[in-house]
């Protein structure tokens, strides 16, 4: 095994270890996203909408309390997957530092945390697309799956580059939950009756609701959109990669010392006992 896949794996393993010491976002996972889309399926009115679908360029009408559980899933996994993940980083940041300098490669850091995201938005993704299978059947299950899975990762990627920007761990949760907010409630058309403005295309997980929705009540398959929200989770993927090679970077320039010496230097770094000492 080289010494760059021994990096990543041993990397990988202590940051899928801090997602699991996370008893908060744990506690989230399991009993939150449950009780958000019962209450959201029970509790909200039936009462049909009309709305224009981009994704199926043409106005479709799907039940309100629907709407609102989709609505809820993306945003409750917006929340949960961006904090995990902002978090995890945020916490780790002096440590992955002293790796930097003492030799670990950087990008063995940068990529286990990415593959973290994909371990923890997986398991995550197929729960809460479990508990809507619970009270009605999409169309398109996968579809539906997948639209959650790019909403995860866009947030995810958000959490990570937002690790590497801010200092307080409190600006970082205040600002997925407030960005998140504005993101998700505006696409709702019971919310926002204008929710196909053109403007609302730039919010981040827009081709991912594009996608959950057409998967609810149509059998298309929405490349495009779904591709525009696979757009945003690399794009902000690239900002977090770029933002924490820069913040490293003066950490690890002319420091060339390797992260595990080699046996033979560890044999030279052993000092010989003194003459009084041996003849003891």
């Amino acid at each position: 095994m080289s010494r760059v896949w021994l990096c990543f794996v041993t990397a990988v393993r202590f940051a899928v270890l801090a997602q699991l010491r996370n008893r908060l976002a744990l506690a989230l996972v399991v009993f939150f996203i449950p009780l958000w889309l019962s209450l959201a399926y029970t509790v909200s009115a039936k009462t049909a909408v009309p709305f224009f679908l981009r994704a199926a360029h043409r106005t479709i009408t799907v039940d309100g309390n629907i709407l609102i559980q989709l609505t809820g899933a993306l945003h409750s996994l917006a929340l949960i997957i961006g904090f995990m993940m902002f978090l995890a980083t945020s916490q780790s940041a002096e440590f992955d530092s002293r790796l930097v300098m003492a030799g670990y490669p950087r990008l063995c850091l940068v990529a286990a945390k990415y593959a973290t995201l994909l371990l923890t938005a997986a398991p995550v993704v197929l729960y809460a697309t479990f508990w809507v299978r619970v009270f009605w059947a999409p169309e398109r299950l996968e579809l539906l799956a997948a639209a959650l899975f790019v909403g995860g990762l866009i947030y995810g990627g958000a959490g990570i580059m937002l690790a590497a920007v801010l200092r307080s761990e409190l600006a970082g949760t205040l600002l997925v939950i407030m960005v998140s907010f504005l993101d998700v409630g505006l696409q709702n058309p019971i919310a926002n009756p204008a929710a196909d403005s053109p403007v609302i295309r730039l919010l981040p997980t827009y081709g991912a609701m594009q996608s959950a929705t057409s998967a609810a009540r149509l059998g298309t398959l929405p490349w495009t959109y779904l591709a525009l929200g696979l757009c945003w989770a690399l794009g902000m993927t690239a900002i977090g990669v770029t933002t924490f090679a820069l913040r490293n970077r003066h950490r690890s320039l002319g420091n060339s010392r390797p992260a595990i010496p080699s046996p033979r230097r560890r044999h030279d770094a052993i000092e010989p006992l003194p003459e009084t000492e041996r003849s003891r």
